[in-house]
């Protein structure tokens, strides 16, 4: 039974005046990151707000990026457990002598069941929990691939919330794309000059180029012995990167015929694909795609394609409302918590000194360098030499006023350790690892307490973000 939401899509999706906000994602372990989420509701948000403004049909669309061979990144995901700490699950990692398949074809065995079990086993007692258990089990289990079961399970979350998903491998899409990847292998000289100038004006300017190039690599991978492998121009040919088999341009169209499927668009080439193969307006990313998308320019150019517009994603954190609590206990903030944890710690312990003690070292400070600056000229009418010694009482005498600065805060952070426990919980939630929530942290526990509504919270506040952005007389249509 399809997803509610899937019917009014493909209607939607047939209009004629249809234009698209893309955005997408290589695979990921129960749906990888939350930023996945976050960039899929962004798109949501600004072709709401485009469709809007231009009085026509504007549509977000994900597009799965199954071609994409990082095992290890799309093998892991994490949360944060009832008592603050960092929790990861991971599959067993792909063996070194393995071919690099692309997610697409990597099979998720009988291990994922376990996996999962241990996943959802994780996971807090919370109102929606079960319908989050009932909805990763359809998609993660045996049988299926990595890209397979992100794609099922990203499809039906989103499809709610106007969201379509792409799976750029479906046989039919390979079969209509394989023309533009030969015309983009048949261009690999004069883009290989083109883009190693790009890069070249980044290091003039004393930058590295977001992405290598050069070395006469073209911008398209075959699926060969060695699994997933970059096409490079050698003798008027091909070879792969890794297994060194040569091609012909004439072979890899024939290959192009037969098996459109074994041929895939580097990340420089997949936004031209996309904007050539869809009626792309926007493409939405995060900061490692804007930069890399910097670089693209020729590569439209020389494909003769339509530019799409490179457009932030919205960013942000989910705080709970028991995080809400804490930090108004402690009179901090979200910002404050993820900027400078160790000093928040400092000012909130120091905050609970005695006003007896914070105001006596003050003063004993004053009173050791007056005392000493009386002494001081008085002690060198003696004996000019003393200078050094009197020196030497002074740090000490600062030395000791810390010490005893030092243990009277340790003693208090461990009075304090309740108060100092539930902030590193905080800490733990927003600031996993030290690392930005969007980035760590996947979105089931989180759906698991607060159901579709913290999707709804999140398109709402993207929506907002745009629409502040998008100030002013709207564009023509």
């Amino acid at each position: 039974m399809p997803a509610p939401g899937v019917a009014s899509l493909l209607v939607d999706l047939a209009a004629p005046d249809l234009a698209l906000v893309t955005t997408g994602q290589q695979a990921g372990l129960f749906t990888g990151p939350l930023y996945t989420i976050h960039k899929a509701l962004s798109a949501a948000a600004l072709a709401s707000e485009l469709s809007r403004r231009w009085n026509r049909t504007v549509r977000p669309l994900f597009w799965i990026a199954g071609d994409d061979h990082d095992f290890a990144e799309a093998a892991s995901t994490s949360w944060v457990t009832p008592d603050g700490s960092l929790h990861c699950v991971e599959l067993e990692p792909r063996p070194p002598e393995a071919p690099m398949l692309p997610m697409y074809r990597e099979p998720l065995g009988p291990p994922i069941e376990a996996l999962l079990e241990s996943f959802l086993n994780g996971i807090p007692e919370a109102p929606h929990r079960d319908h989050v258990c009932g909805w990763l089990s359809r998609h993660y289990r045996p049988g299926t691939t990595i890209a397979g079961a992100y794609a099922g399970a990203l499809a039906e979350l989103l499809a709610p919330f106007g969201v379509a998903c792409l799976d750029s491998t479906h046989p039919a899409f390979k079969r209509a794309a394989a023309p533009f990847i030969l015309k983009a292998l048949a261009a690999t000289d004069p883009l290989d000059l083109a883009l190693s100038d790009v890069a070249a004006r980044y290091a003039e300017a004393g930058e590295a180029a977001p992405v290598v190039v050069g070395e006469g690599a073209s911008l398209v991978f075959l699926e060969d012995r060695l699994g997933r492998d970059r096409l490079v121009r050698k003798d008027g040919g091909f070879i792969t990167r890794r297994g060194n088999d040569s091609y012909s341009l004439e072979q890899l169209t024939a290959v192009a015929l037969a098996e459109p499927e074994r041929l895939s668009a580097s990340v420089l080439l997949r936004p031209v694909l996309e904007s050539a193969m869809l009626p792309t307006v926007a493409y939405v990313g995060g900061p490692g795609e804007l930069r890399y998308l910097g670089m693209t320019a020729p590569v439209y150019q020389q494909l003769d394609t339509w530019t799409q517009l490179p457009v932030p994603r919205w960013s942000g954190v989910i705080v709970e409302p028991h995080v809400d609590r804490i930090l108004a206990k402690f009179g901090t903030t979200v910002d404050e918590v993820i900027r400078d944890a160790e000093a928040l710690e400092q000012r909130l312990i120091r905050a609970q000194l005695p006003e007896s003690v914070s105001h006596g070292l003050v003063e004993l400070d004053r009173m050791v360098g007056s005392i000493l600056d009386r002494i001081g000229p008085a002690a060198l009418e003696i004996d000019p030499t003393l200078s050094g010694p009197i020196a030497n009482s002074r740090r000490r005498m600062d030395w000791a006023r810390q010490d005893l600065e030092v243990r009277i805060l340790r003693r208090l952070r461990v009075r304090e350790s309740v108060d100092l426990a539930q902030l590193r919980r905080v800490r733990g939630t927003i600031h996993p690892g030290g690392n930005p929530q969007e980035r760590v942290l996947t979105v089931a526990p989180f759906l698991a307490l607060h159901g579709p509504q913290l999707l709804t919270a999140i398109l709402e506040e993207a929506q907002a973000w745009y629409a502040a952005a998008l100030e002013g007389p709207p564009p023509p249509a």
